[in-house]
């Protein structure tokens, strides 16, 4: 259980080779996070998440790209 943060998974939307997680992490609120289609976690796991930095993207509360 090691990561930079420690989330929730509300759904988890399993498509093939990815699966969507939508998550509610600590101190940071809602996430759509992209997994390997073969992660295996379900409504209410705990999740703990490491972020690639050149992969991450960010919107405002009006949906615009920061």
């Amino acid at each position: 259980s090691e990561g930079t943060w420690k989330a929730t998974v509300g759904v988890a939307e399993h498509l093939g080779s990815d699966t969507f997680l939508h998550v509610h992490a600590d101190g940071i609120g809602p996430l759509t996070v992209r997994a390997d289609g073969s992660i295996g976690v379900q409504h209410g796991a705990t999740v703990h998440l490491t972020p690639d930095a050149t992969r991450i993207h960010r919107f405002d509360k009006d949906g615009n790209a920061l």
